[in-house]
Parts: structure tokens; C-alpha cells; sequence
């Protein structure tokens, strides 16, 4: 069989859609600056604010909710950076210093927390059961009236589980602290209303369902006090200064139009895929175990971990057979640590080294699964046997 070029890393990013790709170039000459009053500037608000209905409509809010911003972690960093704000320059400061995370959130939550724990904050971790999932009852007994903030991503970008938002909501909210989830990895995926959620800020990145990198958005409810991470003009009505990325704002609409259109059958055909995947690993490949919640999970995600190998040594074999695939989450590339996502499940180390995640998307085809379904069984016979040669 010759060689195939198989992207199966659709958690670290995706290809731009075609129609995406085709109102980019339709909008290359749109260069006004939307905050420009000039019939310039007025033709590019209106596409801004058409994009923002459309990202709006799409997570259930309303379009005053969603502002704009350069990333996924960009919002993250703006929603965690409120809670140790000073009472004499923050009106948004309350009494409230303490947060509450998970031990598998991304590295930007993990990261962002550790530097306002050192800004005075509290920060308190949520562990997680064997497939991912937040121990709801920790977070019962780990909430006080200091508590501001809960943070828990919707699905983990690693093994692909899904969480209950909902509920966790619920205990927040009993407990008078604010809720956010990190839905990066679910928006576009999977059908999100933050209305049926009752979250207080919810994060989305473009470049995760087809549109362009550099932009995103955040979701935060009307009534919700709100403090800016970055300052300087009245952009995105002050909670956001910079000009906005108009071209990428404009993608974003239209990514967001095609989920809309895709998504449901998508999801359905990406299940059968990784069911696909899975027996086909089972079968012809000895010590395999698979990672994350088996029902509550990503369709396109599946984690597999093997014996005997590093996940490193089986990412590099596959990539010479045209086959891409990741050890886990893209931001944290070049990192000879473990997985952290993988340790809080309770994964031995050695387990965790020899784990890759796949994830594949609306271009994947059973072909491309048959084809990495064997030559991953070629590969994993290969490390081991250089393993045991040694």
C-alpha cells in the first residue's frame, strides 16, 4: 500500500474548511478599522458584529455576551487574572480570593493558576476518577464563601472526557462562586447552550472547528462582573482593547456557520470511525489499553496507551508512514514529562510514556483508519522488538 498522508491531530488544530478558506479571500479587501465611523470602518464593524450574532446563536447566548479575543488562552488568562484583582483599582474585587480547578485542565489554566496563587489567590485542585471525570463530591467539600472561582473544561483535550458542567454549575452557583469552563476542545464537536449550562464564562478557539488561528472568543453572561485583561481602547465595548482581527473574526463566522450545517452527522460518522479504530487496535496489537471516559467522550478522540514502547518512538515511526498523530496536548510539545492528564487518572508513569492520542475530523475517511490501523500495528511490533533487542 503506498504511502497515505493521514492527519489524525485534529485536537491540536484543524485544516481550514473550504468555505472558510474561500470568505477569507472574498474579505481580503475589507481593511477598515471597525472602530472607524467612515464607510471604511462601517463596512468592517458590520461583518464583526454578523460574526458575533453567529458565534452567539451558536453557543445559545446572546451577542452583547461574546466578545473577541486572540486565543482560547488569552480568554482563559482573562477570566482566571479577575479573581485576585486589588479592591482599589478592580471594581470586580470581592472577598472571594479562592479558586477551584481540575488536576487535568490545559496547561493555560494550570499555568495561569499557579501565578495567581502567587498573587494571593488560593488555588485548590478537583482530582479526577480512572476515565477523567471530576469527582463531584470533592468539589462539595472543597467550596466555601471564599470560593470565586470554579474552572473545569468541558472535554479534555488529551483523552477527550466530557464532564458534567451542568451539576458543576449548580455547586458553584449554591455556593455563591462564579463557574467557567474551557470549552475549546467541545464547541464545535459537541451541542453547547451556556443558557441549559448556567455557566458564567465559557472559551472558545477558532482554529479548533475549522477556522483560522489567532482568534477566539469568550462567553460571559449579561449581569457578571467583569474586569479586563487587556487595556488601552473602548474595543469589543471595553472588555478587550485592540483592534480586532477583522479577517479572522469574519472566518470565524462562517467556521461557525458550517458546524451548524456539519456537526451532527459529523459526530455520528467520527463514533464509527473511532469504533473502527479501536477494534482494529485491540485485535492486532498485545498490551493496549485505551484512555478516558468509554461512553462520555469526544466521537473524533480515542487515547491509547501501549506496553513496552514510548509514545515518542510510535509518533516519529508513524509520521515517516505519512500518519500524524500527538503524545497529548499540543502546547505542551517538547516536554519529556508524562503526560499530567494521564498521572491524575491514576496511569503508572511507564504507562503514560507510552501513550499517543488521535483524533481525527470531518476529512478523516475508513481508509485512513484501516491504513493507520495497520501500519500502527507494523510500528508498535517494530519499537518493541528495537526494545528488546537492547
Amino acid at each position: 500500500m503506498p504511502i497515505l498522508r493521514v492527519y489524525l491531530d485534529h485536537n491540536a488544530t484543524t485544516p481550514l474548511h473550504p468555505e472558510v478558506k474561500k470568505i477569507i479571500a472574498d474579505s481580503l479587501d475589507v481593511f477598515g478599522n471597525p472602530s472607524s465611523m467612515h464607510s471604511f470602518g462601517r463596512e468592517a464593524r458590520k461583518l464583526v458584529e454578523e460574526a458575533r450574532g453567529k458565534v452567539a446563536h451558536f453557543i445559545g447566548a446572546d451577542p452583547e455576551e461574546v466578545f473577541f479575543v486572540g486565543s482560547g488562552t488569552e480568554a482563559n488568562n482573562t477570566v482566571l487574572s479577575m479573581v485576585p484583582c486589588s479592591p482599589n483599582k478592580c471594581h470586580c474585587q470581592t472577598a472571594r480570593h479562592e479558586i477551584i480547578t481540575s488536576t487535568i485542565e490545559h496547561p493555560c489554566i494550570l499555568e495561569s493558576s499557579k501565578c495567581i496563587d502567587n498573587r494571593g489567590a488560593t488555588v485548590q485542585y478537583l482530582p479526577v476518577d480512572q476515565y477523567g471525570k471530576v469527582k463531584v463530591d470533592q468539589l462539595e467539600k472543597l467550596i466555601t464563601d471564599k470560593t470565586g472561582l470554579v474552572s473545569v473544561m468541558t472535554a479534555n483535550n488529551e483523552i477527550g472526557t466530557i464532564q458534567d458542567i451542568k451539576t458543576l454549575a449548580q455547586i458553584a452557583h449554591h455556593s455563591g462562586a462564579l463557574f467557567h469552563t474551557d470549552a475549546v476542545q467541545a464547541v464545535g464537536k459537541m451541542p453547547i447552550n451556556v443558557k441549559n449550562l448556567d455557566v458564567d464564562f465559557l472559551t472558545i478557539s477558532a482554529h479548533k472547528l475549522y477556522g483560522p488561528k489567532g482568534v477566539g472568543a469568550l462567553y460571559v453572561k449579561k449581569g457578571v462582573r467583569f474586569c479586563p485583561l487587556i487595556r488601552g481602547g473602548h474595543q469589543e465595548k471595553g472588555r478587550r482593547a485592540g483592534t480586532e482581527n477583522t479577517l479572522g473574526i469574519i472566518a470565524f463566522g462562517k467556521a461557525v456557520d458550517m458546524r451548524t450545517i456539519e456537526m451532527p452527522d459529523e459526530a455520528k460518522r467520527l463514533l464509527k470511525l473511532k469504533q473502527i479504530l479501536k477494534q482494529g487496535l485491540q485485535k492486532n496489537i498485545s498490551d493496549i489499553s485505551f484512555n478516558g471516559h468509554p461512553e462520555d467522550c469526544l466521537p473524533g478522540t480515542l487515547n491509547v496507551s501501549f506496553g513496552g514502547v514510548e509514545g515518542e518512538s510510535i509518533l516519529l515511526y508513524l509520521d515517516l508512514e505519512g500518519i500524524a498523530v500527538s503524545t497529548g496536548s499540543a502546547c505542551a510539545s517538547g516536554s519529556l514529562d508524562p503526560s499530567h492528564v494521564l498521572l491524575a487518572t491514576g496511569i503508572p508513569v511507564e504507562r503514560a510514556h507510552g501513550s499517543i492520542r488521535i483524533s481525527s475530523g470531518r476529512e478523516t475517511t475508513e481508509k485512513e483508519i484501516l491504513y493507520t490501523i495497520e501500519k500502527m500495528t507494523q510500528v508498535v511490533k517494530k519499537v518493541r522488538d528495537i526494545s528488546t533487542a537492547y
